[in-house]
């Protein structure tokens, strides 16, 4: 019986990556039923909203969604990215950082994975003017949040057979929130003894990353922290075209991927789809379906090896339908 994913397209490249993973996936056979729905900037004018409810309970009840880059409205309303994700409650970003055959960088052999916190610190978007020339933002933290993504962490370390998790932090400087994220980190850890806890100050871990990525393995930390960290990360990797991510929360998760709408290239047809494909791939194993995702993950790193196509952000002069043709043709010879 086929699972039901529902799809938000998004806005700029975001159509055409979507697209591309769509076509890929159902190369593999997998029994997937996508239930398409128009989200973000560009259909708001249509649909007199970013993320309409029924896209909202769509996703909530088949419990995943594949998700392109969505803009945001000027005037300081809220994110259709940021309101889906308050909605469905998913509280932990994890970015899969991986270094990917025949994409050229600095480092080899690296392979971390970043968690955020997506519900609080300074995304809770509490701000207000304070008096003419002066603002206030303010962070907030509790020992639910920081405790629930401290063991979502922990227990990913465990299941994917990682040593460390490296927790980011200021609590030298921020005493009261981040020493509480900080504290509630170390009471979850002790149910993981396995697991080698290093606390390390956000400054001091950019810096080790930039010299030498591979000594990392999981890396935890709040919601600005964990996003500037994971874009460092994707970095070292060839930047935010080859990098996946989930949104997870309980009984529900949105696959999307780190880069963002690109409008420069909306429409020119030379998005890379890597991300998405990555993103794909993701889903299917989350949906239990294993043998498809190591189709597609086999297929799209046999593309990326062999070099003969490639995007031009990566070195290449392909188009997202030439890029996804090589996918799918490896597919169907498998």
């Amino acid at each position: 019986m086929a699972r039901e994913v529902v799809l938000l397209p998004g806005d700029g490249i975001g159509p055409e990556v979507c697209a591309a993973a769509r076509r890929a996936v159902d190369a593999t056979g997998v029994g997937v039923r996508w239930v398409l729905f128009e989200a973000g900037v560009e259909s708001a004018a249509r649909q007199g909203s970013t993320l309409p409810d029924d896209a909202v309970n769509a996703v909530r009840q088949a419990g995943a969604a594949l998700k392109g880059p969505m803009g945001a409205l000027a005037g300081g309303a809220t994110p259709p990215t940021v309101e889906l994700r308050r909605r469905l409650d998913l509280h932990a970003a994890v970015r899969p950082v991986l270094s990917l055959p025949g994409v050229a960088t600095r480092y080899e052999d690296v392979d971390l994975v970043f968690v955020r916190d997506t519900s609080e610190g300074q995304y809770t978007g509490l701000e207000h003017r304070v008096t003419p020339g002066m603002a206030q933002s303010i962070k907030v933290t509790t020992d639910l949040a920081s405790m629930r993504l401290a063991r979502f962490a922990f227990s990913l370390a465990r299941s994917q057979g990682r040593r460390r998790v490296t927790v980011a932090h200021k609590a030298a400087l921020l005493k009261l929130t981040d020493g509480l994220f900080l504290e509630c980190v170390r009471h979850v850890a002790r149910s993981f003894p396995e697991l080698l806890l290093e606390e390390m100050d956000a400054d001091t871990l950019c810096l080790q990353l930039v010299r030498d990525p591979t000594r990392h393995d999981v890396i935890l930390a709040q919601n600005l922290h964990g996003r500037m960290l994971a874009h460092l990360g994707a970095g070292l990797v060839g930047g935010a075209g080859v990098v996946p991510g989930a949104n997870v929360g309980d009984g529900c998760a949105v696959f999307e991927p780190l880069h963002g709408t690109a409008p420069d290239l909306a429409g020119r047809g030379v998005a890379n789809p890597t991300a998405m494909m990555r993103c794909a791939v993701l889903l299917l194993r989350h949906l239990g379906e294993r043998d498809a995702a190591e189709k597609l993950d086999t297929a799209l790193l046999s593309v990326l090896r062999a070099g003969r196509v490639r995007t031009p952000d990566v070195g290449g002069h392909a188009t997202t339908q030439e890029f996804t043709d090589a996918v799918v043709a490896v597919i169907g010879a498998g």
